[in-house]
């Protein structure tokens, strides 16, 4: 953040005796803290970190063209003449969406292999447009702001290698159930203006809870736990909010409403479902790359979390993997490089060469004092080639080192070069749309599908059909396919 905005933030507080009420939220609604130009600022200069954390635009100019189509016709319906909206489309497989200070509005493309029709579509712009009307994310910003402003820990470039892992745009977090509430009202209000179906928010919710429903049994977590970049992670939504969506669809229906939903499949037929080979591939436990060629395993009990830049995986006790890659100079070696320039301004303990697979390695660890608390640290820095270094950075709790440490030098040692053959096997999933037969069933139609678990699970939330639901002879629905 620049100076200028940093101190524009660090006088929120000091503005308030001369706030004047959101125009989106009317008598009682949430002050103004900052002016519509600073919050344009902001998503101005937040936005290339929102790109780079969630792998770039989608580039398919049809989908964004339609997408962008969509979001203006919601946002036509706001009294916002200052704010310019914008809307991205985020080359991410998971299920998420969110909008920056100034009219910055993103989904992903999860969100649009997921989303049923374009009023689904419509309902989650429009609860994004709610948050930026009511200046929810530049209030959120602003606690963000005077969190930064706190002293540094010490041992701050330990600190600064550990919080690298926990690195989240302060834009993608969860907001309060009372500013979720308030989002929704708005967002409902803004969808039946537009001449959408109002309900179709409530239709959207039950969609997400039946996605993190698969996703916490294909993990083996504990029902309601969700990827923590997730639209059920990052808007915290239950039953009861179905519910309160649903009631107020209903006070204002009585008008033509529309659904689109055949013209919306033909929008998403064809795109990336998953990983972007171009960014490797999660598979279980297992990280591969087919582009770069190499793999590795992390420990059970850990989650992997994938973008364009690095790799995160994590455990229920806060221990952290973080996976990335630097470039490797020319006149130093492994252990120099780790020493020298990745961790200069740590003391690193019992420093060592070794070998992972055939590859020139060296590690070693320190205890640095983070905002968490204390953390152990080991590096592990690996030449892969003349130009590449690829890092692994182990993070644990004092307490969780001794337990974790054969099993974070299992993941060390699981690096590897892929092979011809395996870089072959690893392919792309994209969405396919297909017209129902009448020989078709939901099982028949998921047998199609290169899923190793749960498939008819799978096609009946893409579909959203209920578990005793068949899909109707005619009828268009998604499917995986390969590539």
């Amino acid at each position: 953040m620049s100076g200028k905005l940093r101190l524009a933030a660090m006088a929120f507080a000091g503005l308030l005796g001369a706030c004047v009420v959101d125009p989106a939220s009317g008598p009682g609604g949430l002050p103004r803290l900052v002016t519509r130009a600073d919050e344009l600022a902001l998503g101005r200069e937040e936005h290339p970190r929102i790109l780079k954390q969630f792998g770039g635009a989608y580039e398919r100019p049809g989908l964004n063209a339609y997408v962008d189509a969509v979001g203006q016709a919601v946002a036509k319906t706001v009294d916002l003449p200052e704010v310019t909206f914008g809307f991205t489309v985020l080359n991410n497989p998971v299920v998420n969406a969110f909008a920056l200070p100034g009219g910055f509005v993103y989904v992903t493309r999860g969100l649009l292999a997921l989303a049923g029709n374009e009023a689904e579509l419509a309902s989650v712009l429009a609860h994004e447009i709610g948050h930026v009307a009511a200046r929810h994310a530049a209030q959120r910003h602003q606690r963000a702001a005077e969190t930064d402003a706190k002293p540094p820990p010490k041992s701050a470039a330990g600190s600064e290698i550990a919080e690298r892992a926990q690195d989240r745009s302060a834009f993608v977090q969860s907001y309060s159930r009372e500013q979720e509430a308030e989002a929704d009202t708005l967002g409902i209000r803004y969808l039946a203006r537009a001449g959408y179906d109002p309900g179709a928010m409530a239709s959207f919710l039950a969609r997400l809870d039946a996605q993190a429903k698969l996703e916490a049994e294909l993990a083996g977590l504990a029902a309601g736990e969700a990827n923590e970049m997730s639209f059920t992670a990052t808007h915290p939504r239950t039953i009861d909010r179905v519910r309160a969506a649903e009631a107020l669809a209903g006070e204002i229906a009585g008008k033509p409403v529309a659904l689109n939903e055949e013209a919306y499949l033909r929008q998403v037929d064809g795109i990336l479902y998953g990983d972007d080979p171009d960014q490797g591939f999660v598979r279980g436990g297992s990280f591969l790359h087919p582009k770069l060629r190499f793999r590795f395993d992390v420990p059970a009990g850990f989650r992997l979390f994938n973008s364009s830049s690095r790799v995160i995986a994590r455990n229920a006790d806060e221990a952290v993997i973080l996976f990335d890659h630097a470039p490797a100079p020319k006149t130093l070696g492994v252990a120099d490089y780790l020493t020298q320039v990745w961790s200069r301004d740590l003391a690193l303990g019992d420093v060592e060469s070794i070998f992972i697979n055939g590859f020139a390695a060296a590690t070693g660890w320190v205890r640095v004092e983070t905002n968490r608390g204390p953390r152990d640290l080991r590096l592990v820095a690996i030449q892969f080639d003349a130009d590449t270094i690829y890092r692994f950075t182990f993070i644990t709790p004092p307490a969780a080192t001794a337990a974790l440490t054969m099993e974070l030098r299992r993941a060390t040692y699981s690096f590897r070069a892929l092979s011809e053959e395996e870089t072959a096997s690893l392919r792309a999933l994209r969405l396919a749309v297909v017209r129902v037969q009448d020989v078709d069933s939901a099982g028949t139609l998921a047998e199609r599908m290169p899923v190793a678990e749960r498939r008819e699970t799978l096609f009946r939330v893409l579909n959203g059909l209920k578990p005793d639901e068949q899909p109707a002879p005619g009828r268009l629905v998604k499917i995986v396919a390969e590539e």
